[in-house]
């Protein structure tokens, strides 16, 4: 596993370290949909964090659990308390779970949708970015999501993940971070699917 500037991109590791990826991705998951059809609430992605152990624990625990959490964070008056958001959290949290049996880890099944270079523009400019809000590879990560009964995670909220998470690079350019994102994207070993 491996971080970079403000992108992180997330490889296959040991297996301690798969449940740390787990939360990692989840966690980028979940800063990525909130703010869809939000703007950002000063102060709230702190809050995020700190409700995100409860999140965790509410993902592997009974539905009274379940119902204990969700009441908790419609309480909190650090985030925006929105039910429908709240309760898609901790239902994708477990859907995770039923996913990492499935594909043994979310690194190698969201990896398995890596974009090639043949899906991206040719040079990354302000007008390629605008023009991408979403990409044919967010909009099937999306359906694939979807048909798991994950919720919240439109083509547009996942290829915001996709950007938070270094499977695409979209710095411009000339931006400083550029380069060192394609650095680390080179020497990222890519997490293989389960056999």
């Amino acid at each position: 596993m491996m971080t970079v500037s403000r992108n992180r991109a997330v490889g296959n590791g040991t297996a301690a370290t798969n449940g740390i990826q787990m939360r990692q991705i989840l966690f980028r998951i979940w800063l990525e949909r909130p703010w869809a059809g939000w703007t950002e609430v000063p102060g709230e992605v702190p809050h995020l964090g700190a409700c995100w152990v409860l999140l965790a624990v509410a993902a592997v625990y009974t539905l009274i659990h379940w119902t204990f959490g969700k009441r908790e964070l419609l309480r909190d008056p650090g985030i925006v308390r929105h039910r429908g958001k709240i309760v898609s959290t901790i239902n994708n949290a477990c859907r995770a779970i039923e996913l990492v049996e499935e594909a043994g880890s979310l690194a190698a099944f969201f990896w398995s949708f890596e974009p090639g270079p043949q899906e991206r523009p040719q040079k990354v400019t302000w007008a390629a970015v605008a023009a991408m809000p979403k990409t044919e590879t967010s909009t099937r990560i999306s359906r694939e999501l979807k048909k798991r009964g994950w919720t919240f995670v439109g083509p547009t909220t996942v290829y915001a993940f996709m950007q938070a998470m270094g499977m695409v690079n979209d710095h411009i350019e000339g931006c400083v971070c550029r380069e060192e994102v394609e650095a680390a994207r080179r020497k990222l070993t890519r997490p293989a699917p389960r056999p």
